[in-house]
């Protein structure tokens, strides 16, 4: 797929990547996930209970979420690379978004400043986009395993997470 945008220099330069295969959870992780894993939940928006999504994690923490959750289901677990993200995130859109283009629409795929209520909210309350993943915009912030770069320049290009020469979260 075509990863990066026009949209932001961040994004940039868009560029092929070749994705292998991966699964992703269909939503973020919720905070009843977080606390049977990790035994507290961190998060300060808790008005949907264990429905809401965790946040209020560092990748540090996220990172050691994936190594207590792996260690209890005898399955490896880890952080998408950047690339896995945006490749489900966009599920085969061209678009800026993964329903296309039209901002009108953004309201039924997506918690933002303009509906949220200046909160989090439940998981899976709004469209999914075309590949059943849920919040795949707005919501909660999601981190991936690659390290932070300013820009695309000299990203992978095998869908691997970018873990030299930039700065970690």
């Amino acid at each position: 797929f075509e990863m990066g945008s026009t949209e932001s220099k961040e994004e940039q330069p868009i560029h092929h990547v070749a994705i292998g295969g991966f699964l992703l959870a269909r939503t973020e992780i919720t905070q009843g996930q977080w606390r049977a894993v990790m035994g507290s939940n961190p998060s300060h928006f808790g008005q949907c209970g264990d429905d809401c999504p965790v946040e209020s994690v560092s990748w540090d923490d996220a990172q050691e979420y994936a190594k207590r959750l792996s260690q209890k289901t005898g399955k490896t677990y880890r952080l998408p690379s950047e690339a896995e993200w945006e490749y489900a995130a966009r599920a085969g859109s061209r678009g800026q978004w993964s329903f296309g283009d039209n901002e009108s629409q953004l309201g039924q795929y997506a918690w933002f400043d303009a509906n949220n209520a200046n909160k989090t909210q439940p998981v899976a309350q709004k469209k999914p986009n075309v590949v059943g993943l849920y919040d795949m915009h707005g919501n909660v912030a999601e981190w991936v395993q690659d390290v932070y770069h300013e820009n695309y320049q000299g990203a992978p290009s095998d869908g691997s997470a970018w873990m030299s020469g930039g700065d970690q979260a």
